[in-house]
């Protein structure tokens, strides 16, 4: 079964989020995993723009009931009608995630994954009291940590 990467971050990223962002999509897709996003624009749209030129697969966890909301780039969008609580379906199936920045909504993102213990890499994200975060500086950073993750 593949894997699913989940990539998380604001929706008004700044530019080197969003420079971080493609650039993990794009390793993403080259390592054969699935990218999974919350399918809207900012980090999410990075990130799939990267897996899509790498020829990657893209899903979608979107808040909305209708699949139009989906950035350009996402192959498969899958509409909840629940809001940001759409961020535990995201994250509970994601294999592992990564944080890209910090916003209210990745906080959300961030904690649940950590509460269930999933493997939590972050890019320029705070230190936040009682969460396990591998932090890292570069998306070939991020690749090498999940790759053994991922084995694991």
């Amino acid at each position: 079964m593949r894997k699913l990467i989940g990539v998380i971050g604001p929706s008004e990223p700044t530019e080197d989020a969003k420079e971080f962002a493609e650039e993990l999509g794009k390793l993403i897709a080259k390592e054969g995993w699935v990218l999974l996003t919350g399918g809207k624009g900012g980090v999410m749209e990075y990130a799939s723009k990267g897996a899509k030129e790498a020829g990657g697969l893209t899903v979608g966890i979107l808040p909305e009931s209708n699949k139009n909301f989906a950035n350009r780039y996402v192959d498969i969008a899958i509409t909840t009608g629940m809001g940001e609580a759409r961020n535990i379906i995201l994250v509970n199936s994601s294999d592992a995630v990564v944080a890209v920045t910090l916003s209210a909504g990745t906080l959300i993102e961030i904690a649940t994954a950590s509460k269930i213990g999933k493997t939590l890499l972050g890019y320029k994200v705070p230190e936040i009291p009682g969460v396990d975060l591998l932090r890292v500086s570069s998306p070939e950073e991020a690749i090498e940590i999940l790759k053994k993750s991922l084995k694991e």
